[in-house]
């Protein structure tokens, strides 16, 4: 395994939520980890209150971004012909599964922050998203 691999894997588990990542190339195994003192808290932003269409008046609620956490494919469900993990108008609990990101045969669990309604998702589906891409927002 030549140094290019072994530093592109070093950036990919800083940039993710994986906390250790072996792979075996030939006859040489890469083991990467991150101990808890290099690891960084990461909050996804909070959007500012703002009123929701049918809302009453005067009533606002505060929605919350979810965003892709890591460079991957997509998948809005479990294995392909099954139904999604969510859909717009569902409740969700906090940690429930939303979506599944691959990344380098790795399946990074996407869950719920927090628990509300889903008002908005994305149309990708079995496609690419970039870190930081907004998946879904809970109100």
């Amino acid at each position: 395994m030549d140094l290019s691999k072994i530093k592109t894997l070093i950036d990919f588990v800083g940039r993710s939520n994986i906390t250790e990542l072996t792979v075996t190339e030939k006859d040489v195994t890469v083991r990467i980890f991150r101990t808890a003192a290099s690891q960084e808290a990461v909050a996804e932003p909070e959007q500012k209150p703002r009123p929701i269409a049918g809302a009453p008046s005067g009533v606002e609620q505060t929605s919350h971004a979810v965003t892709a956490p890591v460079f991957g494919v997509l998948h809005k469900a479990p294995a392909p012909g099954e139904p999604p993990f969510v859909a717009i108008g569902d409740a969700v609990e906090e940690g429930q599964t939303l979506f599944i990101i691959e990344a380098m045969k790795v399946f990074n669990t996407i869950t719920a922050p927090r628990a509300g309604r889903i008002m908005r998702l994305t149309e990708i589906d079995g496609g690419e998203v970039e870190t930081g891409d907004l998946l879904a927002e809970i109100v």
